[in-house]
């Protein structure tokens, strides 16, 4: 680059910089609003790596972490007690913040060694996510006994993603009791976890005063949803100015998601892109969100 270039964005560098060091004294303030509700914001996560720059950072917990991730590094599935270090780990490390651990989500577009996909056209809307795990409960199964034992150390939550259906939280939570009874006749040491669902397809936003009652909170993913909602692969980049968070119809679907949490007493939070936008945030906030992941 030549020396305009360069002078340019050594600019940006030091600017960048300046803002991360004003914006540090306020990492050890608890967000508070006015009305006297306390906002988490805490951390989107996808290995241990990644906790020492989200502690750093100021995070209140981890808003999602990304089990996909454990799965996919491996040439083989892991096991039981792999998972279990990694998630008791993870929730030694931010206790007594909560740790939002998202159950096993991944289809047709990122293969992981152990699982054979089927071939489909839109892997999108296909067997992935919830639908895959209650499919292969010798997976799930191995997934929430390592939960249930990680527990122990911190305050691990659960979240199933691509729920559509109330039955697929039922159903899991029958093998999260399953599991329970399981590890208590082994004498394994476990504890319990709040169990929730990610809100990212239209149908959970048409059933969230349903699922309200079935779960202990909610969590918005706004890129999924925005993609679902609107119709549009938000990879394509022929129909990218579809995929807009800030489009009235996606708008409504996550206030409807909130105004549904609300009402039941539980816990709504993001953990999409959007939940990292400044001229977003007073929108959600308002809506009755009160955790924030980025």
């Amino acid at each position: 680059p030549d020396a305009a270039t360069r002078a340019d964005f050594a600019g940006r560098v030091e600017a960048a910089a300046e803002e991360r060091a004003g914006l540090t004294a306020f990492k050890t303030v608890t967000p508070k609003l006015a009305d006297g509700r306390t906002i988490e914001v805490a951390a989107n996560i996808g290995s241990l790596e990644e906790i020492e720059a989200a502690q750093e950072a100021g995070a209140m917990g981890v808003g999602l972490f990304r089990t996909e991730l454990l799965f996919m590094r491996h040439m083989h599935l892991p096991s039981e007690d792999m998972q279990a270090e990694t998630y008791a780990a993870l929730a030694k490390a931010f206790a007594p913040y909560p740790v939002i651990v998202r159950t096993l989500d991944i289809g047709g577009d990122k293969p992981i060694a152990g699982i054979e996909f089927p071939d489909e056209e839109n892997p999108f809307l296909g067997w992935r996510g919830i639908r895959m795990c209650l499919d292969r409960p010798d997976i799930f199964k191995r997934q929430l006994r390592a939960l249930l034992r990680a527990a122990v150390h911190g305050n691990i939550k659960v979240m199933l993603p691509m729920v559509s259906d109330i039955s697929e939280v039922t159903r899991s939570r029958a093998l999260v009791d399953e599991c329970a009874a399981e590890l208590k006749a082994e004498g394994v040491p476990h504890a319990t976890f709040d169990l929730g669902v990610m809100i990212e397809t239209p149908a959970a936003v048409l059933i969230a005063p349903a699922l309200a009652k079935e779960v202990a909170f909610f969590s918005i993913g706004t890129n999924d949803l925005t993609q679902y909602i609107m119709a549009a692969d938000r990879l394509n980049p022929t129909v990218a100015k579809l995929n807009d968070v800030t489009n009235p119809a996606v708008m409504s679907a996550i206030e409807l998601t909130a105004r549904a949490g609300v009402a039941a007493g539980i816990m709504v939070g993001m953990c999409g892109e959007a939940a990292g936008r400044p001229d977003l945030i007073p929108a959600f906030l308002e809506m009755g969100l009160t955790e924030l992941s980025m």
